[in-house]
């Protein structure tokens, strides 16, 4: 009778009086490997965007740029914080433009070239953020304030009781 010896490495069993018996399983198993199709991998088509809208977001505390396509559709975004700056750093108008040419850099990729803008808060970004747009050669068609103003306003308190 002869000893079956198992190779640690392919996991076959191997015949040592019989040495054609392993080479015909090493046979089979390359066949199998070459009937089984490859798939090749699809390229992903850059989008191309020339209009899109550039959002604001000036907080005492950051400031955030998001750059949109028309629907809405995130292309690019960028922050004071994501640049570098951090604590009251991140407020202030310098902080703000940096965050502004970060996001304006990633989405001229994509073509884009005319914006409408929204600016949303009361931070010192707010204005910083526009000049670079101009300065980065970025056509801006509007520029809206969409920042949120109470009508009327939360309920006062009761007056007090003497």
């Amino acid at each position: 009778m002869a000893k079956e010896v198992t190779t640690p490495i392919e996991g076959k069993v191997a015949d040592p009086a019989n040495p054609a018996v392993e080479s015909e399983k090493v046979e089979s198993q390359t066949e199998s490997a070459k009937s089984v199709p490859k798939t090749a991998k699809k390229k992903k088509s850059r989008r191309s965007v020339s209009r899109g809208q550039v959002h604001v977001l000036a907080t005492f505390n950051n400031t955030i740029v998001t750059i949109t396509d028309e629907q809405g559709n995130a292309l690019a975004s960028s922050s004071a914080g994501s640049t570098g700056f951090r604590g009251s750093k991140k407020g202030t108008a310098y902080a703000a433009q940096v965050a502004a040419e970060k996001a304006i850099e990633t989405a001229k990729t994509f073509g884009l070239n005319k914006v409408d803008v929204f600016v949303k808060g009361v931070g010192l970004g707010r204005d910083a953020a526009v000049r670079t747009l101009v300065a980065q050669r970025i056509d801006v068609d509007s520029i809206k304030d969409i920042t949120a103003i109470p009508h009327g306003g939360a309920r006062p308190r009761k007056a007090k009781r003497n």
